[in-house]
């Protein structure tokens, strides 16, 4: 299986790529929900959290620690920023390559709304 995220990482499809390692890959989402959206992906297919196993964990950390790494490097980290993995179809998962959403730049208000 590949996804639009594989094609990235492979170097296929143009992103705004902002860090590369062998074991993730962070970009520019091309439809951001705020001034700093970027996805950062495991560089293997991993297609939901659900799918992660123990033998995944070097990578699943290194998503959190690349993740902090760029709220530093673009200037976000003292105001905040939010990182979001979505799962499945409730969680509003739409690409099934795992990614963690880091949001930031201006204020982001609730996490979700309630009901």
């Amino acid at each position: 299986m590949t996804t639009v995220f594989s094609k990235i990482i492979r170097g296929e499809s143009p992103a705004d790529i902002v860090y590369q390692d062998e074991l993730v890959t962070a970009f520019r989402d091309i439809y951001p929900a705020a001034p700093i959206h970027i996805l950062v992906v495991p560089n293997k297919l991993i297609p939901t959290a659900d799918d992660l196993t123990d033998d995944d964990e070097k990578v699943a950390g290194r998503m959190l620690l690349v993740a902090s790494k760029i709220a530093r490097q673009q200037g976000i980290a003292e105001s905040g920023y939010r990182l979001i993995i979505n799962c499945r179809n409730h969680g509003g998962q739409e690409i099934y390559h795992l990614h963690l959403h880091l949001i930031g730049g201006r204020p982001l208000g609730p996490m979700i709304m309630r009901t």
